[in-house]
């Protein structure tokens, strides 16, 4: 603090080579660097979240190379199987586990109560994986809303940051741990539903998931 007071006393046209400190320099770049680093590191911590949030597929393993010895009818149902394990064993992991990732960010960097902040995590996240369904863009723009709007109220105004009510309202959930289970079942469920309707939609017009691949490939 003092080499700032000092830096501040010392105006731009009495700075030289002569009285120019080295470690003054380093003692007041130290804070905006940190600063620097911690903004890069969540906007990219942000990106990797809402991309994986808002794809279609939240992880693409291949499993539907073990149906290409099939053709026709055959290997679309194959297909659609497959696609189901995916939905119905990993994708639930992945909603609970961004869930989580959600409310953790929400609990640091916002007043609201734990109550508050679990409907809110649940219904972005519903909205995000029905959105995905329509346009994965979208998706991708309700996703990062909230995690990039934290970022700017934080930057604003950093006194929303409090260890101690992160804490406090972090001591609060366990208490609402049936309505944290409901929450996940039903988006969990949601997904399982939405993908299912889906594949159904394709099995029956196949037109449209070439379609889909070729606004992936754009």
């Amino acid at each position: 603090m003092d080499s700032i007071t000092d830096a501040l006393n010392l105006s731009v046209t009495q700075l030289t080579f002569e009285n120019f400190s080295y470690a003054q320099f380093f003692e007041i770049i130290k804070p905006l660097a940190l600063f620097i680093l911690g903004i890069v590191v969540y906007a990219v911590f942000v990106f990797k979240f809402y991309r994986y949030l808002a794809r279609k597929d939240f992880v693409r393993l291949d499993l539907r190379s073990y149906s290409e010895s099939l053709s026709g009818k055959l290997e679309r149902f194959f297909q659609i199987f497959f696609s189901l394990i995916e939905s119905i064993i990993i994708t639930p992991i992945m909603i609970f586990l961004w869930f989580g990732v959600l409310v953790a960010l929400l609990i640091l960097l916002s007043k609201q109560p734990a109550s508050s902040i679990l409907l809110s995590s649940a219904a972005l996240v519903a909205a995000v994986r029905i959105t995905c369904y329509y346009h994965e863009s979208l998706s991708q723009d309700l996703a990062k809303m909230v995690p990039f709007a934290l970022l700017g109220v934080f930057l604003v105004d950093a006194s929303v940051f409090s260890v101690q009510q992160a804490l406090t309202v972090a001591r609060q959930i366990p208490a609402m741990g049936v309505i944290l289970l409901y929450y996940l079942v039903f988006v969990a469920a949601l997904e399982i539903v939405l993908r299912i309707v889906h594949l159904v939609v394709i099995f029956m017009f196949p037109s449209l998931a070439m379609d889909e691949e070729e606004d992936k490939k754009r």
